[in-house]
């Protein structure tokens, strides 16, 4: 009986260690709490352990930005995945602007995964405002917000289009945009972030707006990555919106098998349509959105792309 009790337990032992080195586990380092994108993030954990069966398990970490979670690739160990601008990456590597001090050869084994919905710039004003372009933006009441990558962009695009000191800035949380747009507060406002964005959904449905687009010669000054969002994307919205957005990647380092590399990559695209049916947003995911991303892709990743025939350039082999 005795000897029988040991084979059990030898059984259930290896049958533990099996389970446990079949199960890979992924940190995924994405953004704030309140983020679009950590509501992403918590999207794709499922996606993948939904796609490999619960094979994979990946763990979402809250970060406070995109530069903390570039730092943290030179020393968190095993299957790290994080999101970030490519251009942030290039710095990094460069150890150019913000990572001057920070320079780490580390940072050279970043590989890029997949992209993710970009943040995108929407200039929103109301339907009877009188705003059908940016000029006409000169002496109305235009809320931009305060510290974000929308806040600073808004401003950036003023100054750019010669708007600076002429359009008056509404000292209103841009959490309180849509009801300071309804009760007349103020004519429009800016915002960042992945489209559909749910302010310009709630905006468009609730009091009606005009999504301003950019020309290309516009495009061509703020030196941002054009695109497009189609038309019937936001309620009375008869044609494509025209702008600029700031691509984001998922980004692992070279301390990632190839296996893993690939199993991530894979189950993020076939999981993609289904995701989409949950959050529109990643219904602006597509494989065009790989041309965005500057520098060496995963040689697991690689191998996916290769399969399916998408489009990779030699830079990013």
């Amino acid at each position: 009986m005795k000897l029988l009790h040991s084979c059990v337990a030898a059984a259930a032992l290896v049958a533990f260690s099996f389970s446990a080195q079949a199960e890979t586990r992924v940190t995924y380092k994405s953004a704030k709490t309140s983020s679009s994108y950590y509501q992403m993030a918590v999207q794709i954990a499922e996606a993948m352990k939904e796609a490999s069966n619960g094979d994979i398990i990946v763990t979402v970490e809250e970060s406070q930005g995109s530069v903390q979670n570039v730092m943290e690739a030179a020393v968190r160990p095993g299957n790290y995945v994080f999101t970030t601008p490519p251009v942030l990456v290039k710095l990094a590597k460069g150890g150019k602007a913000m990572f001057e001090k920070r320079a780490n050869p580390k940072l050279g084994e970043i590989r890029a995964l997949f992209p993710i919905p970009s943040l995108t710039m929407h200039f929103v004003v109301g339907e009877d405002s009188g705003i059908e372009s940016f000029a006409d933006m000169k002496g109305k009441k235009i809320l931009i917000g305060k510290g974000s990558f929308g806040a600073k962009e808004g401003a950036k695009y003023l100054k750019l289009f010669g708007l600076e000191g002429q359009v008056e800035l509404a000292d209103v949380e841009l959490s309180n945009a849509v009801p300071a747009l309804k009760n007349g507060q103020i004519d429009g406002f800016v915002t960042a972030g992945s489209y559909p964005a749910p302010n310009v959904i709630e905006a468009a449905a609730g009091t009606g707006v005009n999504v301003l687009s950019l020309s290309d010669d516009q495009i061509a000054q703020t030196k941002r990555t054009k695109l497009v969002i189609p038309a019937g994307t936001y309620a009375g919205q008869d044609a494509d919106i025209t702008t600029t957005s700031l691509p984001v990647v998922a980004y692992t380092t070279t301390q990632m098998d190839d296996d893993t590399a690939y199993a991530l990559t894979k189950s993020f695209w076939d999981q993609k349509a289904k995701m989409g049916k949950g959050a529109a947003w990643w219904n602006g995911v597509d494989k065009d959105l790989l041309s965005n991303i500057s520098g060496k892709i995963h040689p697991g990743a690689l191998k996916f792309y290769d399969e399916v025939g998408y489009t990779i350039t030699d830079a990013q082999r």
